[in-house]
């Protein structure tokens, strides 16, 4: 399940529950500047680092770019999305599944494939990006190496994902997958087609120093970011998140944040570009 949680986060709710959900964003957004002030969804620091890498990089790939590069409830999602893609000087898109490739209209250039086989050649790249994307991937290794082969010399990979240790996180780890589409509907609003098997197999910053360092590159930012809350629809039961979200905010507990948000630089002169 992807953190973070705004009222602009879900689509129109069937009328049974509508009115539940408008009392309980309500409340959450009276209780939340008092409790977390200036709390905001780890997708806005996500887009803030990828602008600024973008402009400085004249060929990127983002992988899993799906249907668009941010979630639709951000405010002004296509217009963010249309700047940062005109300011590189070629973009490219590629994801496994078709029918959000057709559905991407940002992305100029999209690609039909998977992050484990990228069908570029070496060097091919000065960034590499993927939103919400690397908790589902089974093989990370293969991942990373391929990220690396595409990617220049000095080159980035920069990637947002979820905190393994982030307890809704790691209750999400405890539901079956049968299950998870639907809660994923009652609580996000995503459809079913949008909701995708997880592994998390490089969602702690132990596991991504470890197979970075394998795979040749160097780990030049992780930061673990808070994220708004995901509890929203459960009403007045979010202050127990919030409450939680607020102790995060503490160095000492820092590592039980939502998120994390990594930048990857594949070394210089890496001995594996001889080969």
């Amino acid at each position: 399940m992807k953190p973070g949680a705004t009222s602009e986060s879900y689509p129109a709710a069937p009328s049974r529950i509508a009115n539940l959900r408008k009392f309980s964003f309500r409340f959450y957004e009276r209780v939340q500047p008092w409790i977390a002030p200036g709390l905001r969804n780890a997708q806005f620091a996500y887009r803030d680092l990828l602008e600024a890498h973008v402009k400085v990089a004249s060929r990127w790939l983002d992988i899993g770019c799906g249907r668009r590069l941010f979630p639709e409830w951000m405010p002004q999602a296509n217009e963010h999305e249309t700047r940062i893609i005109r300011s590189a000087r070629s973009a490219f898109g590629i994801d496994p599944d078709f029918s959000s490739l057709i559905d991407n209209r940002t992305m100029p250039v999209r690609v039909l494939g998977d992050g484990s086989t990228l069908p570029f050649a070496e060097g091919s790249f000065d960034l590499v990006t993927a939103n919400m994307v690397v908790e589902h991937v089974a093989d990370p290794d293969a991942l990373l190496r391929e990220a690396h082969r595409i990617l220049k010399p000095g080159g980035l990979f920069v990637f947002h994902t979820p905190n393994l240790h982030s307890y809704a996180t790691y209750l999400s780890t405890l539901v079956p997958e049968s299950w998870k589409k639907r809660l994923v509907g009652v609580i996000e609003g995503r459809k079913d087609e949008d909701v995708f098997p997880t592994h998390y197999r490089m969602n702690l910053p132990s596991r991504i120093q470890s197979l970075a360092e394998k795979n040749g590159f160097r780990v030049s930012l992780l930061n673990m970011q808070e994220s708004s809350a995901q509890a929203v629809v459960l009403g007045p039961a979010v202050l127990f998140e919030l409450l939680w979200i607020r102790i995060l905010r503490l160095r000492m507990f820092h590592g039980w944040r939502s998120n994390i948000i990594a930048v990857l630089q594949k070394e210089p002169n890496d001995s594996r570009d001889s080969r």
